[in-house]
């Protein structure tokens, strides 16, 4: 697969609007039907969102080459303001790394350990792409979610990202 850096920052890009609309989509939620345990993979809404943050958290700590041996807990984020503030700290942390990103940078292998102790290597081209597509797979789920609370869900298609952007300049 060829990939380049300004496709991993656009990607980047794509999966900050996603979640900023998923979170917009979920801030007319009560805070009862917030928490409230609706039988999914993770068990609400609250739960699934800190899911995300917490894979988003946990491999931007392993791109600064440290392991964590477990994600975030929903317990540490009782309302959606403590969620977008810790998501806030990881944006920064994605963006700089993302500042910083060169070309060769993408074939680099880098390894972890995950919290069941085992070791993996990957390139981290590879392991930007996967997170993104994590995310955007629970993202999946908290449109189930909200549909189940009667909540209006966001559309956060990839082409949608681009319908929103400002239309490109003509050449001059």
């Amino acid at each position: 697969m060829l990939m380049t850096v300004d496709f991993v920052k656009e990607l980047y890009a794509y999966n900050r609007w996603a979640n900023g609309e998923t979170v917009a989509a979920v801030s007319h939620l009560d805070p009862g039907a917030f928490t409230r345990a609706l039988g999914n993979s993770f068990a609400s809404v609250r739960d699934t969102l800190v899911h995300i943050l917490g894979a988003e958290w946990i491999w931007l700590e392993r791109w600064n080459g440290r392991s964590p041996r477990a994600l975030l807990s929903p317990a540490e984020f009782p309302d959606l303001p403590s969620i977008t503030q810790k998501w806030k700290q990881i944006e920064e942390g994605q963006n700089a790394l993302l500042r910083a990103l060169r070309p060769s940078d993408l074939d680099k292998t880098i390894s972890y350990v995950n919290p069941k102790g085992e070791t993996w290597t990957y390139p981290l081209g590879q392991q930007f792409v996967h997170v993104v597509n994590h995310s955007t797979y629970h993202r999946g789920q908290i449109t189930t979610l909200l549909r189940q609370l009667g909540a209006q869900p966001a559309g956060t298609d990839f082409l949608s990202y681009y319908d929103q952007l400002p239309p490109p300049k003509p050449p001059s």
